[in-house]
């Protein structure tokens, strides 16, 4: 059934009206209209009309759901209703991460015969090296940066879970940048720097002569948050004596300075950060379960960066640019290759301390392996284990559809293929992609046949 054409001009003229980029697509993908904001911020000021939405965002010749993407479309024709993801978009100023919000409009007879797309563009995290905010484009990374837009815009707190050296803070930051409050204080507390005596002083504030030495009053960091995102680092850490006065905090969002009778009314939103097991001591009794369950409304966990080796070439152009800002430095294939094979247990913290420590060695342009230190290069001599990349393994040729990979990515699926021993559903789910991406994936690479 084709679908009624005289709705068009009023669906045209609504979304023109729209400050924010907007197109509308039919159920063949075909863009039949485009807002001003789209045009100028997604088309160079060109006009996509007739294009398909594939082609103009992502520069596929296939629909999303066919090249390994979520489909907002396809998934909105399925459900009957409005489809939300996160995808990386191809605009003027290079790849960016974009919300995508696409609800489905009904013609005449109730059948869905267009779609309004929104597209909300994601600041604080690229797909391409930046000198700040989030950068990456693996899988893992990329669910966790749809769960950071899904709860930065509400006032639910968030638990950040990952490993020393995963980048929680910027994280948390990302977090505080895209919600209403973005424009309001963004105030860390690193718990684990705050002895007991002090803790309660330097969060809730503390009454001149409240204790020894309060010569004044002092405003808490709950007060200096006021309005904005309170990021409490490596909660875990926080004393027992004090997480009783924390929840109360997040129960009432009243507190009281030390020394004070006066209640005190927080305006706050939490965001909490441990790499410690909370589970765990909540059965040794080290950390209040009340606690846990008021913390962990909104559960993250950041990957380490050995389940995101993809976006090394990412991480260490734009952390070169940081380390070395005045030099145009870069890593030669040979050095590139030890770090693949380098397991980093201090993650991203770690990959900038070695990058800068081989800046300092380098004195030219290109670093190479004999500039890295030697627990990186000996490390790297081992046997690749698990879900590490071979360093003398070849990537065949993977075709436009593998091109977000790259070649470093065609060597670390060909090593996990390679290393893996259990079915093909449970290595789709250790390299976080469904089981049919990996499918193609592996043909595009002649893997197919290497496991059953």
């Amino acid at each position: 059934m084709s679908p009624d054409p005289r709705p068009l001009p009023e669906l045209v003229s609504f979304i023109e009206t729209l400050p924010e980029p907007h197109i509308l697509c039919d159920r063949e993908y075909r863009i039949i209209a485009a807002n001003a904001a789209y045009r100028t911020s997604c088309a160079d000021g060109r006009s996509v009309v007739g294009r398909t939405c594939f082609d103009v965002s992502h520069h596929y010749s296939v629909p999303c759901d066919r090249a390994g993407e979520s489909c907002p479309l396809s998934r909105s024709v399925q459900s009957g209703q409005r489809e939300r993801v996160l995808h990386l978009h191809h605009t003027p100023r290079g790849e960016e991460y974009v919300n995508i919000e696409l609800s489905p409009v009904r013609d005449g007879g109730g059948e869905i015969a267009w779609f309004i797309e929104k597209m909300e563009p994601m600041p604080v995290a690229r797909g391409v090296s930046d000198n700040h905010g989030l950068i990456g484009r693996a899988p893992a990374f990329q669910r966790m940066l749809e769960l950071v837009m899904r709860v930065a815009p509400s006032e639910a707190s968030v638990l950040l879970q990952g490993e020393s050296g995963t980048g929680k803070e910027l994280v948390a930051s990302a977090v505080h940048q895209a919600s209403r409050r973005a424009d309001r204080p963004f105030v860390v507390v690193d718990c684990s720097g705050l002895p007991d005596t002090l803790f309660e002083s330097e969060v809730f504030g503390h009454e001149r002569g409240a204790f020894t030495g309060a010569v004044a009053r002092k405003p808490g960091l709950v007060e200096a948050a006021s309005g904005g995102t309170l990021f409490l680092d490596e909660v875990g850490d926080i004393p027992l004596s004090m997480q009783v006065k924390l929840l109360r905090l997040l129960e009432t969002g009243t507190y009281r300075r030390v020394g004070s009778t006066e209640l005190r009314r927080a305006d706050i939103r939490l965001v909490s950060a441990t790499h410690r097991p909370l589970q765990e001591m909540i059965r040794e009794g080290t950390f209040r379960q009340d606690l846990y369950f008021r913390l962990n409304t909104f559960p993250i966990v950041v990957p380490p960066l050995r389940q995101r080796l993809e976006d090394l070439p990412l991480l260490v152009s734009s952390l070169l640019d940081r380390v070395a800002p005045r030099r145009a430095l870069k890593l030669s294939d040979e050095a590139m290759h030890v770090l693949l094979a380098y397991d980093f247990p201090g993650n991203v913290r770690e990959l900038r301390n070695v990058l800068e420590r081989a800046s300092l060695m380098c004195d030219g342009e290109l670093i190479a392996p004999e500039h890295l230190a030697d627990e990186v290069r000996l490390r790297a001599l081992d046997s690749p284990g698990e879900g590490r990349p071979d360093r003398t393994a070849t990537g065949g040729d993977g075709g436009t559809e593998l091109m977000d990979l790259g070649a470093i990515g065609q060597r670390v699926l060909r090593q996990a293929v390679v290393s893996h021993r259990g079915s093909r559903r449970e290595l789709a789910a250790r390299l976080g992609m469904s089981e049919r991406t990996l499918y193609r994936r592996l043909k595009a690479l002649g893997l197919d046949k290497l496991r059953d």
